[in-house]
């Protein structure tokens, strides 16, 4: 075996590395869209609070040396740019050192992110970006076959996504294993989508289905990522299509695309590609040896650095969506280890009015992704990611997720904040801010085919309780932000 060259994998790399850049893309522009009302200066959890409480060593980001809004702008914006120019081929285009310099500029930028961005960055797909990225950067590029080491490990970084997420169901909810979870995911899940109404409406023994599929998927083909062609390349297509199946039955930010894009080099070997017209691999030459010393040397700190990961794997207290160390390096991951039964939703509302009454009207600020209006569709937000739309998910299920983030959040609706306001899809005082705002906890469910027939809604609610009862700022601080 040829373990720093081989050619049959090479339009695989091709379309892996164009792809990730442009996952990459996506992050640096939800960051350059979000980050002043959520962890800019002023934001909700701000970052030089946070480098000022935890040490570099824990965190490391190169906002512990500098932060500013315009240089954390000048950061983002950066990284997509230089994410786009990956995408168009500027990485093949350049000397492999300077194509391994690119990739790691955006490793190491959007790490930088992550590691200040508090509760906003928790999720299991930041991590999966970053080790995704990583591999990345020792994967060559047009002047080099792809390394078979490399070409490796990022299979066993898919198995480790699949399998753990697999794990973690049978060892979860026992829904999992009577086949009955999707009964109620498909009403419950973060944020539907646009088709999450019909997925929901299925019958209940396509669920069943669905469930016994997706234990396949996730439990038996990973392992067969590990065998000769064309049976990897087989199961990566399997992994592939359960991924565009949760693509159209979701929004799960860019997780559904990113495990798409790290299957598809393992497709790269198989004997159809040039019955289907793909370009031949061009000529290369070897692999210098400097390049063949950096691949051994991250090839063997990544095989090291799974041990962790792979004793998760399999012990019993098996934790999902976890980082070993703060280089985001190799993790561990998985979901929905538990399924809820009932959806609840925290519907923000505000007035104008000086008092509150009994006759008080309120007036609801509406989220960009998130359910809110009973009558509006659920958009397909997805590879984008909504951060404070998730987050309000989260809270809505226990009060200990909305722990410290949701009163700052409120404090900027009040103050009316530019910034926090842009969050939103719309709010109810484009003017002035009002006087005073709260939180009701509602329970959603979807529509039935027939009263979806008669009053064009898609979600039923009825109130359950209050969430944050009114509260207004002391009125000698109440001037509006304007920032």
């Amino acid at each position: 075996m040829e373990w720093f060259g081989d050619s049959g994998y090479w339009f695989g790399r091709l379309v892996f590395q164009r792809a990730l850049a442009a996952i990459y893309l996506v992050a640096f522009f939800t960051a350059a869209n979000q980050f002043r009302a959520l962890i800019g200066a002023r934001g909700i959890l701000p970052v030089p609070s946070f480098v000022a409480r935890v040490p570099f060593r824990r965190s490391p980001s190169v906002f512990h040396f500098h932060y500013s809004d315009r240089f954390f702008a000048a950061l983002a914006w950066t990284g997509a740019a230089l994410a786009a120019a990956v995408v168009a081929g500027a990485a093949d285009a350049v000397p492999l050192w300077a194509s391994m310099l690119m990739w790691f500029a955006l490793w190491l930028l959007y790490l930088s992110i992550v590691n200040v961005g508090q509760t906003w960055y928790g999720f299991g797909w930041e991590s999966l970006l970053l080790e995704a990225g990583f591999l990345a950067v020792f994967l060559g590029n047009a002047d080099t076959a792809p390394p078979v080491l490399m070409l490796w490990l990022l299979r066993w970084l898919v198995f480790r996504v699949e399998f753990g997420a697999g794990l973690i169901k049978m060892r979860g909810d026992r829904c999992w294993r009577d086949l009955t979870c999707l009964y109620h995911h498909h009403e419950t899940q973060p944020m539907p989508g646009p088709l999450s109404w019909y997925f929901h409406h299925l019958p209940k023994p396509l669920h069943r289905v669905e469930v016994a599929a997706n234990h396949v998927a996730q439990l038996v083909v990973p392992v067969a990522l590990f065998t000769p062609q064309p049976v990897a390349g087989i199961a990566a297509g399997l992994i592939i299509v359960t991924q565009l199946w949760l693509v159209a039955s979701g929004n799960f930010a860019w997780l559904n695309w990113l495990t798409i894009v790290l299957a598809l080099p393992a497709i790269g070997g198989l004997p159809t590609a040039e019955a289907l017209g793909l370009p031949a691999p061009p000529e290369t030459g070897g692999s210098p040896v400097w390049f063949e010393v950096l691949v051994i040397a991250a090839a063997a700190l990544i095989v090291v650095l799974s041990y962790w990961p792979a004793r998760n794997l399999l012990s019993r207290r098996q934790q999902m969506n976890r980082s070993f160390n703060p280089l985001h390096l190799v993790n561990t991951y998985g979901a929905f280890g538990s399924i809820s039964r009932t959806r609840r939703e925290i519907v923000v509302e505000g007035t104008d009015e000086p008092e509150v009454t009994r006759d008080t009207v309120w007036r609801a600020y509406e989220f960009t992704g998130k359910p809110g209006d009973p009558v509006r569709l659920p958009p397909q937000v997805a590879p984008y990611h909504l951060r404070l739309d998730w987050m309000m998910w989260f809270a809505a299920l226990s009060p200990a997720y909305a722990e410290p983030w949701f009163l700052p959040f409120v404090e900027r609706l009040l103050r009316g904040d530019r910034a926090t306001l842009k969050l939103l899809r719309s709010s109810p005082f484009p003017d002035e801010p009002p006087l005073h705002v709260r939180a009701r906890l509602y329970q959603y469910r979807f529509t039935t085919r027939q009263e979806r027939k008669e009053t064009g809604a898609w979600w039923h609610r009825e109130p359950v309780g209050e969430f944050l009862p009114p509260v207004a700022l002391d009125r000698g601080e109440s001037t509006p932000a304007d920032r």
